[in-house]
């Protein structure tokens, strides 16, 4: 349908906790439509709904071309040690930093059918999982760093063109 703005830092739709999706009508379908439009640009591996502004549990993700989404996810599963990985952000343009991360993830959700749908793997597909079902919670990659890292990165957005 179309490719949606990405909301940047600062819209509080970002630190918004959002709602499931109870019945998948026309509008679930355009905002499905409108995830996966969203995340086929060049350089993006997730696009959650809060990014183009819509409060509901869903997230489109591209990774290394196999493109898809999910309604309702749920981070079920992560394993091994969680450790630092250099993460960015749509919302947060410009700015990379090492977030901490599991390097194995596992989501479930649902299909626009109804469908159980189980997303798992390690790597960027791993990241991209936490990446995404965090933003569902109201939470952004900023609030993974360490404290020094995080100090850093708030100094980089005050001083970027686009805050």
């Amino acid at each position: 349908m179309a490719v949606r703005p990405i909301r940047l830092f600062g819209d509080p739709v970002l630190k918004s906790v959002s709602a499931p999706i109870d019945e998948i009508d026309d509008g679930v379908r355009a905002l499905v439509r409108d995830l996966v439009d969203t995340v086929e640009l060049p350089g993006r591996a997730g696009v959650a709904a809060p990014q183009i502004g819509v409060g509901l549990r869903a997230f489109s993700y591209n990774i290394d071309g196999d493109i898809g989404y999910v309604i309702n996810p749920v981070l079920v599963e992560v394993s091994g040690d969680p450790e630092p990985i250099g993460e960015g952000c749509l919302s947060v343009p410009g700015l990379w930093h090492e977030a901490i991360r599991y390097p194995r993830a596992k989501v479930v959700g649902i299909d626009l059918d109804g469908n159980e749908l189980v997303l798992e793997g390690e790597g960027l597909l791993a990241q991209a999982l936490q990446h995404e079902t965090d933003h569902l919670d109201g939470t952004l990659y900023l609030d993974r760093l360490s404290p020094e890292e995080r100090r850093t990165a708030m100094r980089e957005i005050r001083e970027s063109d686009w805050f």
